[in-house]
C-alpha cells in the first residue's frame, strides 16, 4: 500500500470481512472524530434539502431523528475525512478492489431520548449501484452502549435476496413489487446470527451494502451522533431502480449497468 502512514488492514479482518459481512475497527479513525464532530454541528445548523426531508419527528413527542447525505463537498471537514484519512485504503483492502470510489456520506443523530427505531433492512436495494465491491463505515462520535449499538446479521450479505427498501418513517420507497418483504427479525431472533458491540469514539463498524442491519431507539440520556462513509470498488456500475434512490442523484445521466463514473464519486483510493 503506498501511503505507510495509513494503518494496515489484517487479512484476518479482510477474510472475516468477506466472510461475514461486518467487522468492527477498533480505534481507526480516533484521530478524526474531533473534526467530523464539527462538521455534524455545522451541518445541523444548516441541513441540505435532504436532511429535512429524512429527519423522523417521533409521533410520541420525544427528540427528533436527525439524518442528512451527500453533504461532503460542502462540510470541509467531511471532505478531509473523505480525501486524507485511511478510510479509502481500509475499504479498498476489505473489498479487496484496486480502487476505492466515495459513494457518499450519512449523518445519523439519534438524539437523547428518542425512540425512534431504525427497522431492519439492507442498503443496496436503496442505492443505484450494483455490485460485490462495497463498504460501509458507521463511525460513532459519541460512546455508544450495546444496546443502541447498531446491530448486524453476520452472513446476510451473502444472501440471494434483496428485501423491499422502507423509508424509516415506514413508507415504501419505490411502488413496484421487485423486491421481497423483510422477514420477522425481531420475532425470530435465535435464528439470525445478529452481532452489535459496545463502542468508542474513533471505531466503526464496517459493512456490505447487503448485510442486514438496524438500531433500537435511544433511551439514554445523551445523544448518539453518527457519521457514515460509503465505498464502492472496482466492480461498481450504475443501477436503475425503477424509481428515485436514496440518496437519489438527480444528476445523473448513466445508463444501467454502465460503469459508476461521476464527479459525483471521486476515486480517492490509490493516491494519484
Amino acid at each position: 500500500m503506498q501511503n505507510h502512514q495509513h494503518p494496515r488492514v489484517e487479512l484476518d479482518t479482510i477474510n472475516t470481512w468477506q466472510a461475514e459481512g461486518v467487522v468492527l475497527l477498533k480505534g481507526v479513525f480516533t484521530p478524526w472524530i474531533d473534526s467530523l464532530a464539527s462538521g455534524v454541528s455545522t451541518l445541523m445548523a444548516n441541513p441540505s434539502q435532504y436532511g429535512h426531508a429524512r429527519t423522523v419527528i417521533p409521533k410520541d413527542g420525544s427528540a427528533p431523528f436527525f439524518q442528512d447525505y451527500c453533504n461532503w463537498s460542502r462540510i470541509p471537514e467531511f471532505e478531509a475525512f473523505v480525501f486524507q484519512s485511511p478510510a479509502a485504503e481500509i475499504a479498498a483492502a476489505l473489498m479487496k478492489s484496486q480502487t476505492a470510489k466515495f459513494f457518499h456520506d450519512h449523518v445519523l443523530v439519534k438524539q437523547a431520548g428518542g425512540s425512534t427505531i431504525t427497522p431492519w433492512h439492507h442498503d443496496q436495494p436503496y442505492y443505484c449501484v450494483h455490485g460485490q465491491q462495497n463498504v460501509s463505515f458507521w463511525i460513532p462520535l459519541d460512546p455508544v452502549s450495546e444496546d443502541i449499538s447498531l446491530r448486524c446479521i453476520r452472513g446476510s450479505h451473502l444472501w440471494n435476496d434483496e428485501f423491499s427498501p422502507t423509508r424509516f418513517n415506514g413508507t415504501q420507497l419505490y411502488q413496484h413489487k421487485r423486491f421481497k418483504d423483510m422477514p420477522d427479525i425481531d420475532g425470530h431472533q435465535d435464528k439470525y446470527d445478529i452481532v452489535n458491540w459496545a463502542l468508542e469514539p474513533g471505531d466503526a463498524v464496517a459493512f456490505h451494502f447487503r448485510t442486514l442491519h438496524g438500531a433500537r431507539g435511544n433511551h439514554t440520556a445523551n445523544s448518539r451522533r453518527v457519521f457514515s462513509a460509503r465505498w464502492v470498488g472496482d466492480d461498481a456500475t450504475f443501477a436503475d431502480r425503477g424509481g428515485v434512490t436514496s440518496p437519489p442523484f438527480p444528476e445523473l445521466t448513466l445508463q444501467d449497468g454502465e460503469p459508476l463514473v461521476s464527479p459525483l464519486f471521486p476515486e480517492v483510493w490509490p493516491i494519484k
